[in-house]
């Protein structure tokens, strides 16, 4: 089976959205590494319709700069999305009918892991229906003050942490495992 695995970048206070507003500020070979071996370590992408539409956009438009942008619009995507009519761009497909049961299979395919960056409405889904496997929070040594944050809405669930790594500018990445 399958893991889905959900990257998300925060804030030390764990603002998530408009990630662009302070990771580039972190991000050197030592986070490059990190961020090529997990992608390298998935063969599909699931994420919501904010997602997909902004990185349709940042990526398509960097093929063939480098091995991380190549894998990344090489991937298939699976999209979710109540907005969104088929067929989509960007190597996607628009998940149809009940998302819950449609992520449960594609969990259920013989694969690597299925990588979903970001974490907004499909991860509070995903996670009240226990499909998620692992939490990577990639917590970066900033405040903003407000913003979206990713658990927002949710019922309790406790987690096991499953591993820590600190890089040298500050930035910290905490495994997650969902008990609930």
């Amino acid at each position: 089976m399958r893991k889905i695995i959900v990257s998300s970048q925060s804030s030390m206070d764990m603002v998530i959205d408009n990630p662009q507003n302070f990771v580039f500020d972190y991000v050197n070979d030592e986070f490059m590494d990190y961020a090529r071996e997990q992608l390298f370590e998935s063969d599909a992408l699931i994420m919501g319709r904010l997602t997909y539409e902004a990185f349709t956009e940042a990526w398509s438009a960097r093929a063939g700069a480098d091995d991380f942008a190549d894998r990344i619009n090489s991937l298939p995507k699976y999209v979710a999305s109540r907005t969104l009519k088929g067929p989509l761009a960007w190597n996607a497909n628009l998940i149809k009918g009940d998302i819950v049961k449609e992520v449960a299979k594609l969990k259920e395919q013989d694969g690597k892991n299925i990588l979903q960056y970001g974490s907004g409405e499909l991860t509070q889904t995903l996670l009240k229906h226990g499909l998620i496997d692992e939490f990577r929070l990639m917590v970066f040594p900033v405040a903003m003050g407000t913003g979206q944050r990713p658990f927002e809405n949710i019922e309790k669930v406790p987690m096991k942490l499953l591993e820590t790594k600190v890089f040298n500018t500050g930035a910290v990445i905490l495994h997650y495992q969902p008990l609930k």
